[in-house]
């Protein structure tokens, strides 16, 4: 199989080439740097309130605004907020966002220096029926499609004007579900069918974007656009989001686990973190992932891949032996790391998961308790909780009197020669050079309690651990396999960014059995949550209730950030669930995708809920729609009571 299928390389770190897009005076895509965008909130029609938020994106380091504009009015106002802006001397281009109106869009294309258009809802009114097609007729819905967008690309050509279209996961249209399933290639071809109208008419200065609440299905996606790109004799520039990744630390993960995986491989001419969340606090996010890479091509070398034993278009998880309760089917497992601590006690395992009552005497465990600590050298002297397991260094382990739940960490060098092994669990720490010396070493042949913990100092350290399950693959190794990286000097927001890219990129290949996170300086609590946010993220471990939020617009009906911190309070139990929490019907039933419930904005003070796509009550007042959500969530089946509620 090709091994460069995505990107210049999966060793070296080399920015994709893109064709050069002109937006206003800030030029997208080739060797410009990655840009910066982000989306106002207020409602356009407010000119003042939209100017002023507009200036503190751009304070903030934003380089294009992104406007919505659901109607002509809407369309006709950003040439006040334009003229406004200009006036005070702000420069950055203007975007015009256009769903489901074709005549705003025209309108704005003569205003403003770009249009983004959704291919999903352009041209097509979504009701979610499985049509039928001939080829004949599938060719006639083209057609009409043509003759809808044909004006608006006439119109951008005429004036300069720049286009993004964007495709949605969640609201791909009737016809491209119904001939290619809700799936990346739908949401490419989707795209596709849109830019051979552009090409058709000359036309070429067009940003493309795949986005998904789904990191996974984001990423193969852009990954699958690339190829097809490629096959058709394409370069256009590309902008990176995870739509509706949500609030804080969840939305965070989110959006690096997607952004930061296609950033690792040099994919990526712009980048917009969505967030229900101010938009000027979108920007630092964004600014933090993209900054990582301006200097990343001195890292130390890797091996050139030579085969490439997966695909990296569709998800299979790496088929690895059962080491206790690690790797096969066993979800991935979590390794706090107490190595520098002074002591440990049971206190310490609260930052963990454990919490232990002294009138009761017994563990409560939480639902991100993790499974394993790493206390080096130091003694443990209290009865742990029976879930937990304890990794030592291996000399220390062989001190041991009591060995129960107790494991040892050997080198690379030292399992090999070791005069004790335990029988039940071993792990082993595992470097680049050590994986292409495995066949000589002799580990290939244990196989029943052994764990390797892959480590790297390389700069470009996914791709190096990359190239390691790479090679395990190729040696036909089974072996579980912890990924394990190391951080140092970077505050608590860099460090979960870094450390979901890192390890995110590789769970959504299919890699790892498990996350060992060391970060200097950071509370074992924080680094212990982002671990199984990026679990969550990926979807390789469900541990807590997901809500798919988007991130607020001109076109938001009621206080997203309110109302999702309401749902939060009153559904943050509820292990597994996932709730979606959209402003508008633009992004609602379709944009929710795989929500098991939704809360939608329908008119001012007004809600849709829904259970999966199907609608089961409208306009809601807002004051009772929480309640009515709680119900909903009863009345399937899917309601737990608070413990000590």
């Amino acid at each position: 199989m090709n091994v460069q299928p995505y990107c210049n390389s999966l060793t070296r770190y080399s920015r994709y080439k893109t064709r050069v897009v002109n937006i206003g005076d800030v030029p997208l895509g080739g060797d410009h740097p990655i840009r910066l965008q982000s989306m106002t909130t207020t409602d356009t029609m407010d000119t003042l309130a939209t100017v002023e938020q507009s200036i503190r994106m751009i304070e903030a380091g934003c380089e294009y605004v992104r406007i919505t504009a659901p109607s002509l009015k809407e369309a006709q106002n950003l040439e006040n907020i334009k003229n406004e802006l200009r006036k005070r001397g702000y420069k950055a281009p203007l975007i015009a966002d256009i769903h489901f109106t074709p005549n705003a869009a025209e309108l704005a294309a003569r205003i403003v220096e770009k249009v983004r258009v959704n291919p999903g809802n352009y041209a097509d009114k979504k009701k979610f029926e499985t049509l039928e097609y001939t080829d004949d007729a599938y060719v006639a819905e083209l057609d009409r499609i043509r003759q809808r967008f044909t004006p608006l690309v006439k119109i951008c050509k005429e004036y300069g004007t720049a286009m993004r279209i964007g495709t949605n996961h969640g609201s791909l249209s009737d016809r491209i579900l119904s001939r290619y399933g809700d799936t990346p290639l739908g949401m490419v071809e989707s795209a596709l069918e849109f830019l051979r109208i552009c090409e058709d008419n000359n036309y070429y200065n067009i940003v493309l974007s795949m986005k998904a609440s789904n990191p996974q299905v984001m990423v193969q996606a852009y990954r699958l656009l690339i190829r097809k790109m490629q096959e058709l004799n394409m370069n256009y520039p590309l902008h990176l989001g995870v739509t509706e990744a949500g609030e804080g630390e969840d939305g965070r993960i989110k959006s690096a686990v997607g952004i930061g995986t296609l950033l690792e491989d040099g994919v990526g001419d712009t980048v917009r973190v969505s967030l229900t969340e101010d938009p000027e606090f979108e920007i630092p996010v964004a600014k933090a992932l993209v900054d990582r890479y301006s200097n990343r091509t001195d890292h130390r070398e890797i091996r050139e891949v030579i085969t490439l034993p997966y695909s990296p278009y569709d998800y299979q998880r790496r088929k690895s032996n059962e080491a206790l309760n690690i790797g096969s089917s066993n979800v991935p497992r979590v390794i706090a790391d107490f190595g520098e601590k002074q002591a440990i006690s049971a206190a310490s395992l609260f930052a963990v998961g454990y919490n232990y009552s002294v009138p009761l005497d017994k563990w409560n465990i939480t639902d991100q308790a993790c499974d394993y600590i790493f206390v080096g050298d130091n003694v443990v002297d209290f009865a742990i909780p029976g879930t937990l397991g304890l990794i030592y260094n291996a000399e220390k382990w062989s001190s041991l009197a009591d060995k129960t739940r107790s494991y040892p960490l050997f080198s690379f060098e030292g399992f090999i020669n070791a005069s004790e092994r335990s029988d039940e669990l071993n792990f082993v720490r595992l470097s680049i050079d050590n994986v292409f010396e495995l066949k000589r070493s002799g580990l290939l042949e244990f196989k029943d309690y052994l764990v390797f913990v892959l480590e790297t100092s390389n700069e470009h350290g996914m791709a190096e651990q990359r190239r390691a399950f790479i090679e395990l693959m190729a040696l036909q190794s089974g072996t579980p396999v912890i990924i394990k990286r190391n951080y140092t000097d970077l505050s608590e927001d860099k460090f979960q960014l870094h450390a979901s890219t890192d390890a995110g990129a590789l769970l959504l290949d299919g890699f790892g059995d498990g996350l060992w996170f060391k970060a200097a300086g950071i509370p074992s609590k924080n680094v212990n949550s982002t671990a199984f946010g990026i679990l969550q993220a990926t979807r390789t471990r469900i541990s807590k209730t997901e809500y798919i939020s988007c991130p607020s617009c001109g076109r938001t009906l009621f206080d997203l950030q309110e109302t999702t911190a309401k749902i939060r309070v009153r559904t943050d139990h509820l292990k597994g669930v996932k709730i979606g929490i959209m402003g508008c019907i633009v992004n609602g039933p379709g944009e929710m995708a795989d929500a098991d419930y939704g809360y939608v904005g329908t008119g001012i003070g007004k809600i849709t809920l829904y259970k999966g796509r199907e609608v089961v009550e409208r306009n809601i007042s807002s004051e009772k729609a929480v309640d009515a959500l709680i119900e909903l969530i009863k009345k399937h089946g899917d309601w737990v009571e608070k413990e000590n509620a």
